[in-house]
């Protein structure tokens, strides 16, 4: 009986075999790359939400702007009314409303908690101007404002937004930085692994210089174990860290950026995109702790 010949294996399967399958330095490189990009998930989602959130608040203050009346009791209505009539024969402005005293406590309850006597505080009346396309000019608003209601201060929320829009490119300079921070860790992780690992078969790659093997061959097959280890870890950390981030409470206008932190539409495919470059971090890492480590060995 004529059993079928085994097909000899490729030269990548041959190379692989050179670099045990276990050990402390295959758990050690697939939990730092699993744990690395666990991080890079939730550093991304907080840089994409913060930035989201700085961007949102920027865009919904860029075409607003707040009237403050600060007036004796006698001239309130007064100097109100004359507000009002000159907003109405203001070009640029699309719309304004006065903000009721049941809005006014409603924007002061979370600082006063709820039933606060609005009617009975010296607060300013707030009078909400939006503006239209193309706008209104500004300093001679004021101008005219402080000639018909000399109590009223227009504030077009500059000092507001200039914070915000620096505040988000900040964030997401951080994000970015947080992330390369990790990749570096992690590839000082997986080249102290290689290292350890080629010293361990430092008897077995004499061997292989014996019988004729060369440096390319022996380093080509640390560095396709150890990227295919980061590899298989980097996935496990990223499903595990998007997993997380899904888990996490919805956006709500109440509870801030802490309960919208997470991934909106196409930006879910971001952590896609770190395994692969986890992988290539761990090739590059390992390719030249490989060539170091193998120099030493002559």
């Amino acid at each position: 009986m004529r059993f079928p010949k085994a097909k000899p294996a490729s030269p990548a399967t041959r190379a692989l075999q050179v670099v045990p399958p276990s050990g402390p330095t295959a758990w050690l490189t697939t939990f730092t790359a699993g744990a690395m990009t666990f991080l890079c998930v939730f550093a991304l989602a907080l840089s994409l939400a913060s930035g989201r959130l700085a961007d949102r608040w920027s865009d919904a203050l860029a075409k607003t702007a707040t009237i403050r009346l600060s007036a004796p009791v006698e001239q309130v209505q007064l100097q109100t009314d004359a507000i009002l009539a000159t907003l109405a024969t203001t070009p640029g402005i699309a719309s304004f409303r006065l903000i009721d005293d049941a809005e006014t406590r409603a924007l002061l309850e979370p600082w006063f908690g709820p039933g606060l006597p609005v009617e009975a505080l010296p607060i300013p009346r707030l009078i909400e101007v939006v503006e239209a396309e193309p706008g209104y000019d500004s300093q001679g608003l004021r101008q005219r404002l402080a000639a018909e209601a000399p109590g009223a201060v227009l504030d077009d929320h500059t000092r507001w937004r200039r914070p915000l829009a620096e505040a988000a490119g900040r964030i997401r300079l951080l994000g970015v930085l947080s992330i390369a921070l990790i990749g570096a860790a992690m590839a000082a992780m997986i080249t102290l692994a290689a290292r350890a690992a080629l010293a361990t078969n430092s008897q077995e790659i004499r061997v292989l210089r014996l019988v004729g093997a060369k440096d390319s061959y022996i380093a080509r097959a640390f560095v396709r174990r150890f990227t295919l280890r980061t590899l298989g870890g980097a996935l496990v950390g990223a499903a595990a860290g998007m997993a997380g981030v899904a888990a996490l409470p919805a956006a709500d206008a109440a509870g801030g950026f802490l309960t919208g932190l997470g991934f909106t539409g196409t930006a879910w495919l971001w952590p896609l995109a770190l395994p692969p470059l986890a992988a290539l971090v761990a090739f590059l890492a390992t390719r030249r702790a490989a060539f170091q480590k193998l120099r030493e060995l002559t």
